[in-house]
């Protein structure tokens, strides 16, 4: 706390002090104020005197103590007022950016409907239906206060939701409150401190607005309160003005120059810590741009048919992938390949059920197990995410959350489609760590401490929590260098066959296919242009863009033949 403290700008400290001294008052108000702000204890309208440091209103009260006991209803005000508005905000603002969607566009519309309206003249004709006093103030400043706060924390979570660690949770097949809970409301709480800091600054302007518009309790004499009682009692007729209305204004200014300062100071922390926060081969013949007559109805665990996926709307449409045809029979590896932007990517985000946002289905089926996924409900889409279908993204280090262990991580995933105790859970992160070649004293290390390696071990380890039957690898090798390459490639290899799994890659790269895939099929231009058995592809490819690829690949027979 001392480095913390030191490590502040002078502006922020003031900002802070001013703020912990105005609390301070406040709560200690009945031993800080010389009088009982109710009592008359001298004469109306006296003068400043040793006495009355502050003089007296026109009964007779003491300023000074009714100027101490106002920081209790103006600064109370404020702060439920505020904390009101920020949970509102953060309710609406989360929601629209995780939603999104028809969800997003109606909340947004709303929030943009709020901001439009003049904040004083909002809060007076809400203030005169609802009547005076304290809880028509903090109703009134609550409305008036919480759609900006929706609107910063909904682009928040826009950017958090479309993080690869969280995509990763979805194809898990988390809930949306598991998500929600868990990881974005945990990612992006740390920026609600400031909002809310900053909330209580506005919260207390416009509750003195309020009361000296007459909107506030007389019961409760506020800062704002003073105000008003001293212009209706003629204080600016006699010099009174000068102890009356000066003091209760100069603490108005300076709770919410002392809140803007903490704000800032409290943001820029915030900041900071967001920031830092396998093959045999098997005969076949290729069969270009059509289903492989090899993968029969009974044998395949995985049928494309037609599928047709479009970006955009109207003229802006394009992208995706066009008609494409895919069979995947039980205990197979089926190579997808293809330069950068074929499609490939698209086809596997349309199987797993995590397509961008401006992704749509035209048209086809994506059965498994003969079920047309595209027929599910969400629920029960999101039922076999992890459970049946598994999923071993891109890249390790962005789906894989840098603030929890690798181990509640795996832990997780199993605790998602399962009954079981943390503890058993536990064990069984232990066991699938073992299985991927992890030590488990690895369990509580975070994803910085691992090399890239062993990171995309931890993501197949995920992939794996539940026993899927179809395992969806996206450039499982990407990023990594030769030898590690060669490491993950065994070890799918390995999995595939202890496991039985049914696998799909999805590769740029030729010789992952040649090494790991019973079948392969090659994608140009969002077309499978060709597809059969690997062996057959390679050896002896129809389509001139497979013999284009085929001849990119380095000749190392050479080298061979020299060692």
């Amino acid at each position: 706390m001392r480095t913390g403290w030191r490590s502040l700008s002078v502006t922020s400290r003031i900002g802070i002090g001013i703020v912990l001294i105005l609390c301070a008052v406040a709560i200690f108000a009945p031993w800080l104020a010389p009088y009982d702000p109710g009592e008359r204890v001298t004469r109306p309208f006296a003068a400043p005197s040793a006495a009355h440091l502050l003089g007296a209103d026109d009964v007779g009260h003491d300023l000074l103590s009714i100027l101490v006991y106002g920081a209790r209803p103006s600064l109370l005000v404020g702060f439920i007022a505020a904390v009101a508005a920020t949970l509102i905000g953060m309710a609406v603002g989360i929601t629209a950016g995780y939603l999104r969607g028809v969800t997003d566009t109606v909340l947004m519309r709303i929030v943009d409907v709020v901001l439009s309206l003049p904040v004083v003249p909002l809060t007076l004709v809400i203030g005169v239906l609802a009547g005076p006093g304290i809880v028509t103030q903090i109703f009134v400043i609550s409305i008036a206060l919480w759609a900006p706060v929706a609107r910063e924390l909904r682009a928040q979570v826009l950017s958090v939701r479309e993080r690869d660690h969280i995509q990763a949770l979805r194809a898990m097949g988390a809930r949306h409150s598991y998500v929600l809970v868990r990881h974005i409301v945990a990612a992006v709480g740390v920026l609600v401190v400031p909002q809310l800091v900053l909330a209580v600054k506005n919260a207390v302007l416009l509750e003195a607005s309020l009361a000296f518009l007459g909107l506030g309790d007389i019961t409760s004499m506020s800062w704002g309160m003073m105000l008003s009682v001293a212009n209706g009692r003629s204080a600016f007729l006699t010099d009174a003005w000068l102890w009356w209305v000066v003091p209760p204004g100069v603490l108005i200014g300076l709770t919410v120059l002392g809140f803007a300062l903490a704000g800032g100071a409290v943001e820029r922390t915030a900041g900071g810590v967001t920031r830092r926060i396998v093959r045999p081969g098997k005969p076949g013949r290729p069969a270009p741009a059509t289903t492989d007559p090899e993968g029969g109805a009974d044998d395949a665990l995985l049928r494309v048919e037609g599928l047709t996926v479009r970006y955009g709307e109207g003229e802006t449409t394009g992208g995706g992938c066009t008609e494409v045809d895919l069979v995947i029979p039980r205990g197979q590896v089926l190579g997808l390949v293809g330069e950068s932007g074929s499609g490939k990517s698209t086809v596997a985000a349309a199987i797993v059920g995590l397509m961008p946002a401006a992704a749509r289905v035209v048209s086809g089926r994506i059965r498994l197990d003969g079920v047309d996924l595209l027929d599910l409900g969400h629920r029960e889409r999101r039922a076999l995410l992890g459970a049946r279908i598994g999923l071993v993204p891109q890249e390790a280090q962005s789906a894989l959350n840098p603030v929890h262990r690798i181990g509640d991580q795996i832990r997780e995933a199993v605790l998602v489609h399962t009954d079981m105790t943390r503890d058993r859970a536990q064990e069984r992160a232990r066991e699938l760590l073992r299985m991927v070649g992890l030590p488990a004293d690895r369990y509580r290390a975070f994803p910085h401490e691992l090399s890239g390696g062993q990171r995309q071990r931890v993501v197949i380890a995920i992939a794996l929590a539940n026993s899927p039957d179809l395992l969806v690898a996206d450039e499982p090798t990407s990023g990594l260098d030769i030898l590690v390459q060669q490491e993950i490639l065994d070890l799918l290899d390995e999995l595939r066959t202890r496991l039985r799994l049914t696998v799909l890659i999805v590769t740029h790269d030729l010789p992952v296919v040649a090494q790991t895939a019973d079948r392969a099929a090659v994608m140009r231009a969002s077309r499978v242009v060709e597809q059969g058995d690997t062996d057959t592809v390679l050896a002896d490819p129809q389509h001139p863009y497979t013999r284009d690829l085929m001849g990119a690949m380095p000749d190392m027979s050479a080298f061979e033949k020299v060692r």
